[in-house]
């Protein structure tokens, strides 16, 4: 079949996310037959590089041998169990790897990152409540974005997800942040957030953070110092501390997780996306033995946290999150003819994370040119996440989109965040295959000055 008559199917029965479908009647769905590494391949043979991961998640290339083999070795012996009264090896393996990588205690588990996140802002009400105390309210971040159910999307703060349904919403308190990277505004925004914790902390539950990059919120980037600050306001005022690292976290900011460059440690820790690899949905909540003894007591108390996700615990995003484990635990880069090729269980090496900061740096020196144009307004880097914002246009130029019309003309997917062009890409993009991605999205930016 033809990309045309697949597309006319899909718009007979789909409605896609995130999307005004009425674009379609001019912007081409692309249908994807198949992907493998960093190329996602259409029914016509087209190949595109997936320069955001597809929506960040997937970190060692589409059809990854190694979690593959470990996925159909899953499926063999259970595809899935309900994770109430019940339990497998799986659950029990990647429990007790996340708890040992990150210092907390105890996993909850979930289908995706919006999911996790209304788990951590229940569980952290549900605390306060069982300690005696009701505190209804949440600080978050001016400019935050944690996902599209509705609790997820009270605490976020883009207004082009959230306006619409602001009278359905809970409440929620925005601290602003700082204009940049700088000590003096990092300062200034710490001051203004006192102030805001000094006037509410008594009715606070949790604040909830995007540690380092706000990605959805126009790739907005913050400094270590900024996390610091929060974190010490959030211990001083009695409040918890949630670190949203969906996006940033598995090595996404060139730490393994965001707030390990800040050195603080949350009450509560949630992660996804990258989590499998990108292969299948699943989150996790962390959080400390302080927090669970608060719901641990006889039934008749009524403090139990009843809160349950069909497919929790699900055995194959489990194989896929261990195997994703196993890459950075093992996995190691080496180069070979020209080519560095990434193999588990090789003894020597450059480690994922090592190779990252590699690439990375590769990365920001290809994209210093971005600020010959006259319609880029800044650059920004954090680890294996770059930024390329524009100049302000106007949204109902929809510019970005242009820039996104461009790269599929000419195999790369670059999917804006407004006026912002971004590069996430699988951690196995070789040097070859990042020059044709930036130099696409250069000239796809170029073009709309002609």
């Amino acid at each position: 079949m033809k990309n045309s008559e697949i597309m006319e199917i899909d718009l007979k029965y789909n409605w896609h996310p995130c999307t005004q479908m009425k674009d379609h009647e001019y912007l081409p769905i692309i249908p994807i037959k198949k992907a493998k590494g960093i190329w996602l391949e259409d029914f016509e043979g087209k190949k595109y590089i997936d320069a955001i991961s597809s929506w960040w998640v997937n970190l060692f290339g589409h059809s990854n041998k190694y979690i593959n083999n470990n996925i159909k070795k899953q499926l063999e012996i259970l595809e899935h169990v309900i994770f109430a009264g019940f339990t497998h090896k799986g659950a029990i393996k990647l429990s007790e790897r996340l708890c040992k990588l990150t210092g907390f205690d105890k996993v909850f588990y979930a289908d995706n990152g919006s999911s996790a996140v209304e788990i951590a802002l229940k569980m952290s009400f549900h605390y306060w409540k069982n300690k005696g105390k009701i505190k209804p309210l949440f600080f978050s971040l001016q400019n935050s974005y944690h996902g599209e159910t509705i609790g997820a999307l009270s605490v976020g703060d883009v207004g082009l997800y959230k306006d619409t349904y602001k009278e359905i919403l809970i409440k929620n308190i925005t601290i602003p942040i700082p204009e940049n990277k700088s000590e003096e505004e990092t300062q200034k925004a710490l001051i203004k957030a006192r102030e805001i914790f000094e006037k509410y902390h008594k009715d606070v539950s949790s604040l909830i953070i995007e540690p380092l990059v706000q990605c959805a919120g126009y790739m907005k980037m913050h400094s270590t110092e900024f996390i610091k600050g929060l974190k010490k306001l959030c211990n001083e005022f009695g409040i918890h501390f949630i670190a949203d690292e969906i996006a940033v976290g598995f090595g996404r900011t060139g730490s393994m997780f965001a707030c390990e460059q800040a050195d603080v440690k949350p009450d509560f820790m949630l992660l996804s996306k990258g989590l499998t690899g990108g292969y299948l949905p699943l989150s996790v909540v962390l959080t400390t033995d302080e927090i669970y003894s608060a719901f641990y007591c006889d039934y008749t108390e009524l403090k139990a946290f009843l809160h349950s996700h069909s497919y929790t615990a699900n055995p194959l995003g489990i194989a896929a999150a261990n195997a994703t484990l196993d890459i950075f635990e093992n996995g190691k880069w080496k180069e070979e003819n020209g080519e560095w090729k990434l193999r588990v269980e090789e003894k020597e090496g450059l480690s994922v994370l090592e190779f990252n900061k590699k690439t990375s740096k590769y990365i920001w020196e290809n994209i210093q040119k971005f600020k010959d144009l006259k319609n880029v307004k800044e650059i920004r880097q954090t680890g294996m996440i770059s930024a390329i914002e524009m100049i302000d246009y106007p949204w109902q130029k929809r510019m970005g989109l242009k820039v996104y019309e461009y790269g599929l003309k000419n195999g790369v997917l670059l999917r804006p965040l407004g006026n912002i062009i971004y590069f996430m890409p699988p951690y196995i993009i070789q040097q070859e295959e990042i020059d044709k991605m930036i130099n696409v999205a250069y000239e796809g930016i170029k073009a709309l000055n002609d």
